[in-house]
Order: structure tokens, then sequence, then C-alpha cells
């Protein structure tokens, strides 16, 4: 059927007869000027897909009607534009897609179907490791070990990027995906089969939403889902309701975006924004740079919105140039923006849309500060980090406590490391990396932090050589203009020089700590400390051995390793003493706003990003080395412990099963809140004592050869037995931390993989129960991938992340939901019961279902599948059982 919209058709330009847009502004409508510019995105991209199958009329009536559809729970579809993942949720999602190739046959059909329609690119960063710092061949020998354990998943990638079309792979040392994305990849405006029209994009890692501050609309959703948009579905999305944040003022001389984000961060979790869009506005944005914009988009997971829009304005169209884009193009971009009403001036009030709540900040309110010790959204002012620390070490164990006894507050630890004698206490810094595209992607806080370095160094200051300090940027930009503007050589005199390009530290990729400081701190059952410029720090990621984690600017990381110490007043305390006897304080070596503008003024400039984006693809010469078969359906190898083709298509047939009532299912796992996907699923170090490690073991590898479980997410027998493996897991059932459980119908403690497989041979289904914000973090699918291969068919918790609950339904996981007013301890409930829960034939969207007890007892629950399309996806088994079927007929 044709486009019902075809009338609003129009060309941008006349001496261009074949490329055209679909002209919002002649929908005479005067609903359309009072949507929020996010929602004006939903609308053209519904306009434009609409066919009356996948997208219909209604839907675009719903969304143009969005100011009172907004909190009616309405399901309107959307198709991005783009597509982009990163390599530890793209290796499973081309093995994914290497599977159903294989199924499709089996069944009968093409394998060719199985194919990206939607463009996507895969940027590999999350591979490199710090396994080596403080030398200036750091980064080629990281890079070289990060070839030598992940040869294997290359060669696969590379195949990938062969095998399928419209996918593209940007190599290995290229840079961090969102970094990339904001200065190469992303468009603005998309010019495709003869249309232009805005870019968006979806996104395999949660942080996908810093493109919003470019005014790209994007936001992450899980693996599974990312498969289908690539395959041509839409996305099934409740029309959010949209917060308006209006920035004032002008940030005060020593605050930099870091401090704003981290700011914003708290606000925003005290309003409340999940699955909720906010879009920012109001004269204070008009002050704020792309990158400044990009930092506060970058951490909208943190402060749990779906997206956190910025708007398209003359700033936005600058930094195009200023990156290097076609000038002609970016002329193009703006015309379709003004012509479709999408390009915003934040200091014209007239402009300002509805919204369905506004809320404000001064940035001059704003002080410097940092996050911790163990989630993002816990601000600390920086003159109030000692007292905050020491008042978290004696504080009951939880969020803001550590639970050390007073009497030993106070605790020192001597240690000889390279011949020198140390001492380590609660709050010495052990880890200190300027890493993460929250901030490597912002050129003020980057030569904010080479400024303070080069006056660090002239005033005598040093890093004490047992901290690890490392700098990894975000894109061969951030290299170039540290080098240009002469600061590179202070920061490798701290110690901080480049150990790659690549996510590193913020993910848990950290390396490891020298054994001597390692047996201090267990020595001392000492909570040592890691400093980094990232956007996530829960227990449990940075690293084993440092139990508190603050997130900070650039700048503050380099002045807490210096300290050595989080327990310093920095505005009281010198950062030290130098070889004269000079007490040098913090203060003394700040630069200024002015200082940092004007020497990015003079060093940001095009001709750099276009001699590193021009040969992105082709620089790096162990990639283009790389020899990787050229066959359309993957040859499995069976000796691999990296790549494994994966049992979820097993007994795959073209009828549907029926759903089936959950009969006396045993709970695997009881938390409390909070429980993130880095608990579900871990990314760092695999344990020597694991499940998982004993399994490579009985494969011959040795520890040296693990490498760590992000690395292995395309071997599904690794990743089910990484499941819940944590060291930091609080499971209820346990009374200290790790990742163990009791198998109830023996009473044994095991790990979590061994009870689970206990229970499926005896044929006993599983389900775990949960507090609030079950899979905050990451959107990891092999979170939902892992408790369905450990025979876990529900979770029953008082609320969900948005990206983990569709992960959970992609898989056939069915997430369930308290009652409001109701949790496990108003139920009586002790985990230790068996859970029957009541499958109707006929189900519904958010419908209330019956779970009975084997004590007798009886009570609701919100069956979370929240839209028809979910409900589809449920009776198929999971999202890729679906298109398979719909592809194989």
């Amino acid at each position: 059927m044709s486009n019902p919209f075809v009338q609003i058709v129009e060309l941008l330009d006349p001496k261009q007869p074949l490329k055209k847009f679909f002209n919002l502004s002649k929908l005479e409508d005067v609903r359309y000027a009072r949507l929020p510019f996010s929602i004006r995105v939903l609308l053209e991209a519904a306009i434009r897909n609409c066919d009356e199958f996948l997208v219909k009329k209604g839907d675009v009536e719903n969304i143009l009607n969005w100011k009172v559809v907004q909190h009616k729970n309405v399901e309107v579809p959307f198709k991005p534009a783009r597509v982009i993942l990163q390599d530890f949720t793209g290796v499973p999602a081309v093995v994914d897609f290497a599977a159903m190739r294989d199924a499709v046959k089996k069944l009968g059909g093409d394998p060719e179907k199985i194919n990206p329609i939607c463009p996507a690119d895969l940027v590999i960063d999350h591979s490199i490791q710090v396994d080596f710092n403080r030398r200036s061949d750091s980064l080629q020998k990281n890079q070289d070990l990060e070839f030598e354990r992940n040869k294997e998943r290359f060669e696969f990638l590379k195949w990938g990027s062969q095998a399928f079309k419209n996918m593209r792979i940007i190599p290995p040392g290229s840079g961090i995906i969102h970094q990339v994305n904001l200065e190469y990849l992303a468009r603005v405006v998309m010019d495709q089969d003869g249309y232009y029209y805005p870019d968006s994009v979806v996104g395999t890692d949660s942080h996908t939403t810093m493109i919003d501050g470019l005014g790209v609309l994007g936001w992450g959703v899980g693996g599974i889902e990312a498969e289908a948009v690539m395959l041509g579905q839409p996305i099934s999305m409740v029309l959010p309701e949209v917060v308006g944040y209006k920035l004032l003022g002008n940030p005060q001389p020593l605050v930099t975006s870091t401090d704003i984000v981290l700011t914003i961060t708290k606000h925003l979790r005290q309003v409340g924004v999940v699955g909720k869009f906010v879009e920012f506005f109001g004269p204070g944005v008009a002050q704020l740079s792309i990158a400044d914009r990009a930092t506060i988009a970058n951490m909208c997971p943190e402060y749990g919105a779906t997206a956190a829009y910025f708007p398209v304005d003359d700033v936005s169209i600058a930094y195009l140039v200023q990156t290097g884009r076609d000038k002609e193009k970016v002329m193009c971009t703006k015309k379709y923006l003004e012509a479709v009403g999408m390009l915003r001036d934040f200091k014209n009030s007239s402009q300002d849309p509805d919204f369905t709540q506004v809320v404000e900040l001064d940035l001059h309110t704003v002080v410097p500060c940092c996050s911790g010790p163990k989630r993002p959204q816990d601000k600390v002012a920086v003159s109030d980090m000692k007292k905050d620390f020491e008042t978290c070490l004696g504080a009951k164990q939880g969020f803001k406590g550590f639970q050390i006894a007073p009497d030993r507050h106070n605790s020192v630890v001597k240690f000889n490391f390279e011949g020198c004698d140390f001492e380590l206490a609660h709050g010495s810094v052990v880890i200190a990396a300027i890493t993460s595209c929250t901030n490597t992607s912002n050129p003020s806080v980057m030569l904010g932090a080479g400024l303070l370095a080069k006056k660090a160094v002239e005033a005598g200051l040093t890093v004490k050589p047992y901290i690890k300090t490392s700098l990894s940027p975000g894109s061969g930009v951030v290299t170039y203009y540290l080098r240009e503007s002469g600061v590179m050589s202070y920061l490798s005199q701290l110690g901080f020089d480049v150990v790659g390009y690549g996510c590193m530290t913020c993910i848990g990729n950290s390396g490891p700590l020298p054994e001597a400081v390692v047996e201090a701190i267990t020595q001392g059952d000492l909570v040592a400390v890691g400093v980094l410029s990232g956007n996530r720090n829960f227990e449990g990621r940075v690293h084993p051995n440092t139990r508190a984690n603050y997130l900070a600017s650039p700048p503050l990381v380099i002045a807490y390793a210096i300290a050595g110490t989080i327990r310093i007043d920095f505005e009281k305390e010198p950062l030290g003493i130098n070889a004269s006897g000079k007490t040098i304080f913090l203060k003394d070596i700040w630069p200024t706003r002015n200082e940092i503008q004007a020497v990015e003024r003079q060093f940001v400039i095009p001709g750099m990003f276009k001699e590193v984006y021009q040969k992105i693809e082709t620089v790096n010469e162990s990639w283009n080395a790389l020899d990787a078969p050229s066959d359309k359906l993957y040859t499995w190898n069976p000796k691999s412990t990296y790549i494994k083709s994966p049992p979820f298509f097993d007994g795959l047939t073209l009828a549907l099963q029926t759903p089936k009532t959950i009969e006396d299912a045993y709970v695997l796992l009881s938390f409390g809140d909070s429980v993130t996907t880095d608990h579900i699923s871990p990314a760092g170090n695999i344990a020597r004592n694991s499940p998982a490690a004993r399994y490579l073991t009985s494969r011959g590898l040795t520890p040296r050869e693990f490498n760590s479980y992000g690395s292995r997410r395309g071997n599904d027998a690794v990743m089910a037995r990484g499941t819940f493996a944590n060291i930091r897991l609080v499971n209820k059932f346990i009374d200290k931390q790790g990742p163990q459980t009791i198998h109830f119908p023996s009473g044994e403690t095991l790990d979590v993989f061994d009870a689970a497989e206990r229970y499926k041979q005896a044929g006993h289904p599983l389900i775990v129960l949960a507090g609030k914000e079950y899979g905050a973090g990451s959107s990891r699918d092999w979170a939902a991938k892992g408790p369905f291969l450990l025979g876990v068919k529900a979770v029953l918790a008082e609320s969900y992340e948005r990206i983990h609950r569709s992960n959970l339904v992609g898989m056939g996981v069915i997430p369930l939901q308290y009652l409001p007013g109701e949790d496990a301890g108003t139920l009586g409930l002790t985990g230790r019961e068996r859970y029957t829960i009541i499958i109707p034939e006929k189900l519904q969207p958010q419908m209330n279902v019956q779970i009975k007890l084997d004590t007798g007892k009886t009570f609701h629950v919100i069956m979370r599948f929240d839209t028809d399309v979910e409900l589809t996806y449920f009776h198929n088994g999971g999202i890729l059982n679906y298109m398979i079927r719909k592809m194989a007929s």
C-alpha cells in the first residue's frame, strides 16, 4: 500500500529532483508546533514509514496527539535510522545472525534473508585491557595482547562484515563507540534512498544516549531487540512522557561538565524519569558546547531516562563543521531542519514546546563534585568527600556503607613496591583512570586535565608509583590535540600514558593491580579506592580489590592520584610538598576556564578530525592482516572457546507452542534492590575458582588465557556459567557476598550455575525474586540469555530497568511485577516456597496473573508484557524465534 502521507512530500532543493522529504510543516495541524522536538522525530519516522501494516495512520495520530495520549500507556512503532553495536554485544548479535541463518535453512527457507536491512555499525572498543601502564609502549603492548586474546573473535567479526550486507565494522584501536558515533558516524540528517530525514539510532549499549547531545535521538536497547531492528522490524514502545529540563545561568569558573552531569544525575533520580524522555531547553543550553551536552546525555541511563535530548541548534551545526563533516551536507542538514521546524533557538522561549513536567537547574549553583562510592547517582561535593568517605567507612553495609569497625578506621598496612616502602590505608587510591566516552569526548575536561598535569609537574608534584594510572582516549583525535597542545608529556610524567583506545577501566577492563598492593589490601581488609572519569561505579565493576569507586572529572582524577587518598580536604590540606618543601594546594594548579578555552580554540580543529577519521577503517594493520572465511553460512569450530553455535533455536519448528503454566518452580536466587546487569552477567575477569574457569580449564586453557567474560560472549557455555557469578552478589539465602545459592532439595550451598544444573537435571523450573530496579546498568543481552539457559522461567521484581525488562521479554523469560504497595516482605515470602504461576490461554498486555505457593498462599502480580507485540514474541518463545519463523515462511 502507498504511503497515505505522500501529499506532503516535497523537494528540498529544486536542483536535486531525486532528493525529497516529508514536510511535516505541511500537515497543517496546530498540534505539531507544540510537540517536544524529540516527539517530532518519532512523528516523522511514523509518517515516512506509514504502510498501514507495521506503521498505521492511527499511530501517526497518536503521536500527533501526544499531549493527550502520553498518560494512556499507548503503544507506537518506531523505526530508527541506524543501529550501532560494540563488540561485547556485537559478537553475540553476529553469532545469533549466523545461527539464525542455520535455523532458517533447516526450516526450508533462504538463509540469506537473515541480513541487516537497517544500516548497522559495529565499533570494536570493549576488548582492550589495561595490562600495561606507566610506560611509553603501553599502547602497543596492550593492543598486541588484545589481538592475541581476541584473534578468533576478531576473525569472526571480520567474517560478519563480509557475509552480511549493510554492516560496517570499525576496527579495534579506533576509539570508543559513542565518541566515534559523535565525531564521525552521526549524520544528524540522513540522506538515504532518495529522502532526507532525521538521523536516529538505537544501540546495544545503554550509553547510546550520548548522541542525543548532538540532536540525534538515540537510546540503548537490548541486543535481542537491536537484532530485530536490523532485520527491518520497528521498535514497539509506549509513547513516553517528556520531562522538560530547563537550564539557566552560567557555570562557575571552576566547574566542569562532569560536575554538571553528576548534579543532573542526582537531581533527575530524585525527580523520577524512568521510562521517560528528558528534553533540555532554556537559555543555559546555549552556554554549553556539544561536548558538554554529550557528557550530560551520556549519563542518561544513570538518571534512568530513556533519552536525554538536546534539539539541534546552530551550535550543533557548527560542531559538524568543526569535526570535519562535508560542508555541503551540513548546509543541507540545516536547510532540512529549518523546513520541518526542528532547528532550535534555545534563547527564543516562543519555541518552547509543551512538556509533561518542567524542572529547572541554575548552572551557577553547580559545585565541583564526585559520585560514589558505589552508585553514579550518589553525588558528593568535593569539599565533603573526606567527611563523606569516613562516614561511609563505619556505616551499615549498603550503597553508602562498608561497616568497618571504628577501631579499624585508621588501620595502616606497610608494604614494599619496587624496592621502596609505602603504606596503604582505608581510602588509599590504587586506581586512577582517565577513561570512558563520558569525559574523553570533551576537549574542555581533557585539556583541563592536561593543563593541570603540566602545572603539577612544574610545581614538583608526583604520583606514587604503585597507583595504577591510565589514560584511554575515546578517539585518536584526543591524543592528537593533547600532543599538539604540548600537555601529553606532562600527563606521561604523572603516569597517565595512553594505554589504549577503548572503554577499558570504565567497564572493568582495568587489568591487574601489583601483587604487593593486592596483598596489602587483603591483609588489612582495606577499603581501597578507584577514581575514574567514567559513568559506572557499581560494586565489583571497576576492580575486585577496589570496594570504593568514585566518578570524577579528568582533572580531579589526577588530583586524587597525586594526593594518593580520597581522605583529603583540598580546601584545607595541600596536595603535596615539592622537593623545595613548598606546600602545593589544588587551587594553585587548577586551570581556569579561560585558559582551557584558549587552548581548545587553538588546537581542536577540523583538519584533526579529517586526518584521523579518513583512515579509521584501514589504519589497524593487525586487523587488515586477519584472514576471515568468505562463506555465507558460518563454519562453527567445535574446538573454539570463543565462538559457539547457541542452543536457542534447537528443536525450533514453524508451529507455535501454547504457553504453559509454570508449576512448582524453585527460587534460584532472592535479591534486594538495585541488582545490576553487572551482578547478573559480569563483564570483568573470570575468577579462577568459578564454574566458567573450571569449564575453560577442562578445555585445556590456562588462567592466563581465560580473558574476560565480555570477550567470551560468543560462547554460551562460558556465559551460562558466568551468569550470577559476580563476587559482590548479595543473595538473601546466603549470609555473605558471593556467587552462591542454596539448592533446596539437598540443602547444599553451591555455585549458582551448579545449583541451576541440578534443578534442570531434575526437571524443576526456576524463578528469581528481586526488589526495585532489577537489571539496572549496562544493556547486556546475556543478563537475559544467561538466566534463560539456567532454566529461569520468570523473574518477580518490584520494578525493572527498561532495557533489561525488554531483554527478558526477548528471550521468553516472563517479567512479573508485584502489585503497587506489595513486595516480598509484605507478602511474607521467604523464597524457600515453590511457586506455581498460572498462565491463562488468552493474554493481554500488563494483565494480572495468579501465583500459588506450596504453602497454600495465593496472590496476584502484573505480567509485564507491555504491548501486543511483546505478547507475540512471548508466544513465539522470544523475538529471535519470531523472526526465524517469519523469514522461513
